[in-house]
């Protein structure tokens, strides 16, 4: 009997131990990262910020302090926040390593860009009275008619394909971001009759873009380029200028 309850709690201990080693080989998943770490995610932020000509030729000027521009974003939101400079777009996007990502902020405008001619029709139907219309045929004239559209985008949009170095310290950056406005409309034909304006305008935008490719250290800025603002009349406005700074933060997942 004894030897019997000693096989039985034998094969007790066996099988608890069989258990804990298989709990050991496949340890559970842990959303917190303990366990698991996840891919590395790239953060690019670009920011607009808008200074004197002077100004951006002053801070130019001066030594750069390292291999980055930190100092002079420093120096820059001193000047936002004395209300010397103003942050006119902030743009975000995060992505994969080695993958593209874009951000949009837009309005989609569609706008012509072919049209029919204008023409007077061959025949004019007479009245109900069988009398002949009394018209040199301008009054029954055909506008202008469009049959080709195109979208543009307005607003703000940033394409991103962020690469991260050995090290994961590097990240080269190609990135394209861009804002278009639409500043007004150019009269390419003039078209009124008593039905409307039917009259031929193209519109013109202004875009602030950059296409680049940049590397930049985790974590720290860059001043990627400078550019002019539209003034009011939508002209470029080079007593102003735009300076575009760009950021990118390693993020791992699951930590």
């Amino acid at each position: 009997m004894r030897h019997r309850r000693f096989q039985g709690l034998a094969a007790c201990l066996l099988l608890m131990a069989t258990h804990v080693r298989g709990q050991e080989a496949t340890p559970e998943f842990d959303p917190l990262g303990k366990l698991v770490e996840g891919p590395r995610l790239v953060r690019v932020m670009v920011e607009y910020i808008e200074v004197p000509h002077e100004t951006l030729t002053r801070l130019l000027l001066e030594p750069r302090k390292g291999s980055h521009d930190k100092e002079l974003r420093a120096t820059v939101g001193k000047l936002v926040g004395e209300g010397k400079a103003t942050v006119v777009e902030t743009m975000l996007c995060t992505g994969r390593s080695g993958e593209k990502t874009t951000a949009e902020s837009i309005e989609e405008f569609i706008y012509p860009t072919e049209y029919e001619p204008g023409e007077i029709p061959n025949e004019i139907h007479t009245t109900e009275s069988g009398d002949k219309v009394k018209s040199d045929g301008r009054d029954h004239a055909i506008g202008p008619t469009p049959t080709s559209f195109e979208v543009r985008n307005l607003g703000s949009t940033l394409e991103i394909e962020p690469t991260i170095g050995a090290g994961n310290q590097l990240i080269d950056l190609r990135m394209a971001p861009d804002i278009v406005y639409h500043v007004g409309n150019e009269t390419w034909t003039e078209w009124k009759d008593a039905h409307g304006d039917a009259s031929i305008r193209m519109p013109t935008m202004y875009r602030l873009g950059l296409t680049t490719a940049v590397t930049v250290v985790d974590g720290q800025v860059l001043l990627a380029a400078a550019l002019s603002p539209k003034g009011e009349n939508g002209f470029p406005d080079f007593k102003r200028k735009l300076m575009v700074f760009v950021r990118c933060d390693i993020l791992t997942v699951g930590q």
